[in-house]
């Protein structure tokens, strides 16, 4: 198991290498990457946990274990899918080489648990992300890639300077480092995964930077790419048990923060974005589950961004005036039902288990972020539809994507088929119900739009600056308790 972990991990550079040297193959190595890596992780679900140390003392440490395994199945499905939705659509060879490396990079982070590694890790997917979201080589999408790239790359040099603060105090560089190092290393390593992760308000550069870049991109940024800096932070709550409230405490702000945008946006594209960063917040509430929660999120929100590239408009106003064919409407409330929670989907058992293991204190705020995710999605469920003879202008892998991702979100229902009792079914309808009734009476006919001052470029690094002087006075005052 040690020599097939290490080649998996090290397989995806070789064959992105490879792909941009046989144009005539990109697709296939492209998807027998991801098919590859779809294996590997199921069986990790068998496998017992695996602990492997690369460099001694230098604290390269690798642990492979159930958690991995979600986080890099998502990963597998979510690239799978990709794949397949641009299999026709003229990508060039350079597109589907820097989707194997970002696909290699985001599996490296999910089984490092020292810092210098998944700094190494982190860097590698942020300049691949770079280089597809600029993949057009317009005006526009290089701005939104260049402004993705410095964002990304401030918050990792706070980040570098955490762990070197980690590595002085232990000479290691291993998560379980952060007991006993300096409290400004904790508040330093975990801003630069905040930003990375796109949660709380350090993550207020994500809807421009999803929505505006290309339709598969979007797709991979929120379904896999911010996970790589989630991760750590969820494998760090299970490690110390000091920093699991901390990690909870943003995954409730970061659930509300994000709902509350989501609920007034008019944009589809900007409000799965948001939503991006308010499901974040769920697998951070309860990081014992949030393995699961990964999956059923990254399968979601990766059929609803391209589901969301094909609708006639991204104005929510002019849709309800549009209707779009019944086909792509069943689609897009299959996939809306499963992140409401509804039940035979996995959406609904994992919100029945991430409520199941939060604490009382989380209680109500996650139970209103379920409210407004409710709300956000009847802007989808009750589009109007009809038939169309003629078919739908998609690409020709839309339908092969689509059917993968929510057929794994069919299929990962049954992973807790012990969520079907019938008090773990009501609750989770009567929100539903909740939310559509606010969605009626209220918010169909709102026309408040909420000021997009904090996403605006200049005002992202003093973002940093305040949430680095929060995480500071958190861990400052724990450490005096």
């Amino acid at each position: 198991m040690n020599t097939i972990s290490i080649a998996w991990i090290a397989l995806p550079f070789f064959v992105g290498f490879v792909a941009s040297l046989i144009p005539k193959l990109d697709r296939y190595l492209a998807l027998g990457m991801a098919c590859a890596s779809a294996g590997y992780a199921l069986l990790l679900f068998i496998e017992p946990p695996l602990t492997l140390n690369l460099l001694d003392n230098f604290g390269v440490t690798l642990a492979i274990d159930q958690l991995s395994g979600y986080f890099i199945l998502t990963n597998a499905l979510v690239t799978a899918a990709v794949i397949l939705y641009c299999w026709r659509s003229g990508k060039t060879a350079f597109f589907y080489a820097q989707t194997i490396i970002l696909h290699g990079s985001v599996n490296a982070a999910f089984v490092c648990v020292d810092f210098i590694s998944l700094y190494v890790a982190l860097e590698v997917s942020g300049i691949a992300a770079f280089l597809l979201i600029a993949y057009p080589r317009s005006d526009r999408s290089i701005w939104v890639g260049l402004r993705y790239l410095f964002v990304s790359n401030v918050a990792m040099l706070f980040y570098l300077v955490g762990a070197v603060l980690v590595y002085k105090a232990h000479h290691s560089f291993a998560f379980a480092g952060l007991r006993g190092a300096p409290p400004e290393a904790l508040a330093l390593i975990f801003l630069g995964l905040l930003v990375k992760g796109g949660v709380f308000v350090s993550g207020l550069w994500l809807p421009l930077t999803h929505s505006e870049s290309e339709t598969p991109v979007s797709a991979m940024l929120s379904g896999i790419v911010v996970k790589a800096g989630v991760y750590p932070l969820v494998r760090c709550a299970l490690t110390l048990e000091e920093v699991d409230p901390i990690v909870r405490f943003f995954g409730v702000g970061t659930a509300l923060l994000g709902v509350f945008y989501a609920v007034f946006e008019k944009d589809t594209k900007r409000m799965l974005a948001f939503h991006t960063v308010s499901q974040l917040g769920f697998i951070l509430a309860a990081p014992g589950v949030g393995g699961f929660y990964a999956l059923t999120h990254g399968l979601v929100k990766s059929a609803l961004f391209l589901i969301a590239g094909v609708l006639p408009s991204r104005n929510f106003k002019e849709l309800q005036h549009q209707p779009i064919a019944t086909s792509i409407w069943i689609a897009l409330v299959m996939a809306s039902f499963s992140i409401s929670g509804f039940p035979m989907l996995s959406g609904f058992g994992a919100k029945v288990l991430t409520t199941k293991n939060l604490l009382p204190w989380q209680t109500i705020a996650m139970n209103v972020a379920a409210v407004g995710t409710a709300i956000s999605f009847a802007k989808f469920i009750f589009l109007p539809h009809q038939k169309r003879e003629g078919g739908e202008n998609v690409s020709p892998g839309f339908w092969s994507a689509v059917i993968l991702l929510i057929g794994g979100l069919i299929v990962a229902n049954v992973a807790y088929y012990e969520a079907y009792t019938l008090e773990n079914i009501a609750k989770p309808l009567a929100i539903v119900g909740i939310g559509w009734l606010a969605y009626f009476l209220v918010f169909r006919r709102s026309v408040l739009k909420l000021p997009r001052m904090l996403e605006q470029f200049e005002h992202l690094i003093g973002v940093m600056s305040l949430m680095l002087i929060l995480l500071f006075w958190m861990v400052w005052t724990r450490s005096v308790i």
